[in-house]
């Protein structure tokens, strides 16, 4: 019985070792990358933030994962028409290859006739695959190939490098497939396109009745234009397999970021808290005013005795309260010029360092010309002088 009780013992005290042994080991603290915890609140498959004047990536979850992206391809549709598109107001036929694609639609009927502009318009706020369908093969003289090559020519030139279009449309296809960051470059470049941006931006458009068409009201599918502050644009997106798909755009006070979700059940929710969260954390702050005045400088044997000095490109960045305290900016120029000194006469640099590498440069220059002083002038300065 003592043998027993022995062996109980041992054994209890055996698993309060263990269970204490794995108690211990889970209250370690352990550490976590805090800006990844923050990026991933999304229940998006892919994900980025980023800002569109510098194409600075604020947050970001599985941004360069191929996936698919339903009629946010209509983006770069888009601005693969405008970019090939000598005349907006051309009418155009309409296809009847154009009518019989399915899924979303703006009812073109075969043999109508529309301008450009207006089936653009068809394309982004309404989401019309025969509007794509029909600017196809416009564009690429009757093939869609030939436009998707166009399509892909654009992406590249965006910077896109994991993406490959087939379809003017975004339906479902093997080979068509973007990432996350190449959806936001294209974007980013496209809203630096008056006329897109005025589009995506557009909340209704009237499609007036004529001879060659029908009355057509155009409402936006892109809920954000009217319940998130400074939103202006830009394109839903859905199929069963992509899911939900949103890119989004929002300005204030100059900043302007492009949201990307892809295969997002709450697009909409997730977007809104992920523009906040950059609105609220990074701001725009302007380092270096363009044609800032940097001092005066004394000329020698001049008409004048002294002229202004300034910079004529600024520059700008991107970044939260913690990260602006790095940036230093210093000038190097000259304190004393002889005459004559012609306007615009590089005399100095202005460089702007972050953490302590050089990120800008740019030059300074004198604002007007200074004439030199002729010989009866510079006998009377030497007579004042003396």
């Amino acid at each position: 019985m003592k043998r027993y009780f022995i062996g109980f013992l041992c054994l209890s005290f055996a698993l309060i070792f263990v269970v204490n042994h794995f108690v211990t080991k889970s209250l370690i603290p352990v550490k976590v990358d805090a800006m990844a915890l923050n990026d991933a609140n999304t229940s998006a498959k892919a994900m980025i933030v980023m800002e569109t004047l510098h194409d600075k990536v604020l947050y970001s979850k599985n941004k360069d994962m191929q996936l698919p992206m339903a009629s946010t391809t209509k983006i770069v549709t888009a601005i693969t028409v405008i970019e090939n598109c000598d005349n907006l107001d051309e009418l155009i036929t309409v296809p009847r290859k154009a009518t019989l694609v399915e899924g979303s639609s703006i009812y073109l009927r075969e043999n109508e006739k529309l301008s450009i502009c207006d089936l653009l318009y068809g394309l982004m706020l309404q989401s019309g695959n025969d509007a794509a369908e029909t600017l196809a093969l416009h564009i690429g003289d009757g093939s869609i190939e030939r436009f998707a090559e166009l399509m892909n020519e654009t992406a590249k030139k965006c910077g896109a490098q994991n993406s490959n279009f087939v379809t003017p449309h975004g339906l479902d296809d093997k080979d068509h497939y973007t990432t996350a960051y190449d959806l936001a470059k294209i974007t980013s470049y496209a809203l630096k396109n008056p006329v897109f941006q005025e589009i995506v931006s557009t909340k209704k458009h009237v499609i007036k009745a004529t001879e060659h068409n029908t009355a057509r009201t155009l409402l936006n599918k892109n809920k954000l234009l009217n319940s998130l502050e400074g939103c202006d644009g830009v394109k839903t997106g859905y199929t069963k397999k992509s899911g939900r798909c949103l890119v989004s755009s929002c300005t204030r006070d100059g900043m302007q970021v492009v949201c990307v979700v892809l295969n997002d059940g709450p697009m909409f929710e997730d977007s809104i808290n992920l523009i906040n969260k950059a609105f609220n954390e990074y701001k725009l702050y302007e380092v270096l005013p363009s044609y800032k005045f940097v001092d005066d400088i004394t000329v020698e044997d001049g008409k004048s005795e002294t002229l202004r000095l300034y910079n004529k490109d600024g520059y700008s960045v991107v970044a939260t309260e913690e990260e602006i305290k790095n940036y230093k900016v210093e000038y190097d120029y000259e304190k004393i010029v002889k005459a004559p000194v012609e306007k615009d006469t590089k005399l100095g640099e202005v460089k702007i360092y972050y953490d302590n590498s050089l990120i800008f440069t740019e030059n300074l220059y004198n604002i007007e010309s200074v004439e030199g002083l002729d010989p009866v002038d510079k006998l009377k300065d030497i007579l004042e002088k003396w």
